[in-house]
């Protein structure tokens, strides 16, 4: 008999779809023992959306052997619920969310959930500028290490997304009948903490966990999340 423990995690990365985002959290688990494993999606393509991004996913998670838990950053809070009508999920982590409404595009999120004051009020709190979204560098970099700032400065474009999965309205009628949780970073610029709340409260009905680091922290505290993926 396998000593392999029964579930197995399948990390889904957010805008760009480099599962390279997942690798540090990805050799955590690992070195603990899980099987893990990180997608890669085409967000290079212009013509891939939703459907091919849920397919993926369920090869993934197919390929790594049911059941699974499937983790979740940003934009994969719209493609990850898709999978779990086509394979035994045991948990759903979403990481620093966009969470969808039934019939809600991801290019009309930004504007449904109030993103922009969320942003702009917490840039204010820190003595930041106006909010650019654009703004690469102070939205997403801030708090990761030299490193990993110098493998993001040298493919900025990776983060890039094309636009047939922001046009596309989320295609479920409700939210997966899955046991969810919403891991939020405290000091996330792009999607602060508040908003992150408040979101997870009036869409999902649940509380949001707070986790160090900002928008990408499974690079900037990949152990701490780790921790808090594994331990609820």
């Amino acid at each position: 008999m396998s000593d392999l423990p029964a579930v197995g995690y399948v990390l889904v990365p957010g805008a760009g779809g480099s599962g390279w985002y997942w690798h540090l959290v990805v050799g955590e688990l690992l070195r603990r023992g899980y099987r893990a494993v990180a997608v890669d999606l085409p967000g290079a393509d212009p013509e891939a959306g939703l459907p091919e991004y849920r397919d993926l996913i369920v090869a993934a998670a197919r390929a790594l052997g049911p059941p699974v838990t499937l983790i979740a950053q940003s934009l994969g809070g719209f493609s990850a619920p898709l999978a779990c009508e086509h394979v035994s999920v045991a948990e759903l982590v979403l990481v620093n969310p966009m969470i969808p409404r039934p019939g809600e595009t991801a290019g009309e999120w930004w504007d449904n959930v109030g993103w922009r004051a969320e942003a702009q009020a917490m840039a204010t709190r820190d003595g930041r500028p106006e909010v650019d979204v654009n703004d690469f560098e102070t939205l997403f970099l801030h708090d990761l290490p030299g490193p990993i700032v110098k493998v993001m400065r040298s493919d900025p474009s990776a983060a890039a997304e094309g636009p047939a999965v922001f046009a596309q309205p989320w295609p479920l009628s409700d939210w997966p009948e899955v046991p969810t949780r919403v891991l939020s970073g405290r000091d996330d610029r792009f999607f602060p903490f508040p908003l992150e709340q408040r979101v997870a409260r009036d869409r999902l009905g649940i509380e949001a966990e707070e986790v160090p680091g900002g928008h990408l922290g499974a690079l900037s505290h990949p152990v701490a999340l780790t921790d808090k993926i594994l331990r609820p």
